[in-house]
């Protein structure tokens, strides 16, 4: 086993996909959701990818968070969610240092519930899983959304100050491309600055789909100036770009089978690739799952895949877990 007596530091997991289907099917039945399956295992099709393939894009995996972000749209859900999600990773893969990222808009029915109760819930279950788990230093990181109007993600931005004494860390923004086209990303430029002067850490999805993904990463970093870049692996198809990312000191959020499911890498062999361009040019990055349950692997996994096809020796390994600790929101805060 790689690193078999060190903690791990995962900085890249979804809350939705970061549960496990047992779990999320139990939540399920208790809020009385009503769902598409009767039957557990169709269940758990349905809540994960199945399928070794992946899927065709990332609509296809959005169309699957939908359903874990409806099933943990109640404070009793996110609260279990985190808690779970927590003590899973430290007691599967003895991950010590953990952010968990989720938008509470998307888990408080449209309006439905409250937006700070949600947080709070989140909140709620990371302050028990520190109590059972004292050796996890772990963190939230509240994400803006593609698809959102600056009203609603600088409502998030918002949230995330406020609760920033209480163990949320970071801010983010994913989800789909409103009709599939380029995101213009300098339209948050003004939620970053207000998350980055309050002393959260700024992380962005970018770089893993499109024709026009590298070049979102150029923009990005230089309108955003973030700390860290979710995926950010087309970014290994242009020199100039990774000496962009060098120079910055931007740590990259990789996470290798979830690129693979989503199509963002095509094979392995790309994968090794992708990763050992990182490593000769001296672009910082990490290594995560996206979503363990989701993904159907655990980090472990993921650092074992890298070694297996020579996308990493043990050394390099132990260097980006290292790295990860390092890079993470959580060191240094001070919990209200």
């Amino acid at each position: 086993m790689l690193l078999p007596d060190v903690g791990l530091a995962e900085l890249h997991t979804h809350l939705g996909g970061s549960v496990s289907s047992d779990i999320m099917w139990s939540l399920a039945h208790e809020q009385g959701i009503a769902l598409p399956v009767k039957d557990y295992w169709a269940f758990d099709s349905l809540v994960t990818v199945p399928d070794v393939r992946g899927v065709e894009n990332l609509d296809e995996l959005d169309a699957i968070y939908h359903w874990t972000e409806l099933i943990q749209s109640s404070p009793s859900a996110v609260e279990r969610s985190v808690h779970a999600a927590i003590g899973g990773a430290y007691r599967s893969q003895q991950i010590t240092t953990l952010e968990l990222r989720f938008n509470p808009m998307k888990r408080n029915r449209g309006g439905e519930r409250d937006l700070d109760h949600i947080i709070l819930a989140a909140i709620r279950g990371l302050d028990i899983a520190s109590l059972e788990y004292p050796q996890v230093r772990a963190g939230l990181i509240l994400m803006m959304d593609r698809t959102f109007d600056a009203r609603q993600n600088t409502i998030i931005v918002e949230k995330a100050i406020r609760w920033s004494s209480r163990g949320v860390v970071g801010v983010d923004i994913a989800g789909p491309r409103p009709g599939g086209l380029r995101y213009d990303y300098t339209q948050i430029v003004p939620m970053v600055e207000t998350a980055r002067a309050a002393g959260l850490g700024v992380t962005i999805h970018v770089g893993e789909e499109g024709e026009t993904g590298a070049e979102e990463i150029g923009e990005v970093v230089e309108a955003l100036r973030p700390d860290r870049i979710g995926h950010g692996v087309l970014a290994a198809r242009d020199p100039e770009l990774m000496r962009l990312l060098r120079d910055a000191a931007v740590t990259l959020e990789i996470c290798p089978t979830s690129n693979l499911l989503t199509r963002a890498l095509a094979d392995e062999d790309e994968v090794r690739e992708t990763v050992r361009r990182f490593v000769e040019h001296g672009v910082g990055f990490t290594i995560a799952t996206d979503g363990p349950e989701m993904m159907r692997t655990h980090l472990r996994d993921e650092l074992a895949l890298l070694h297996r096809i020579g996308a990493l020796d043990e050394e390099e390994i132990a260097q980006a877990n290292a790295r990860g600790h390092e890079a993470s929101f959580v060191a240094g805060r001070v919990r209200g």
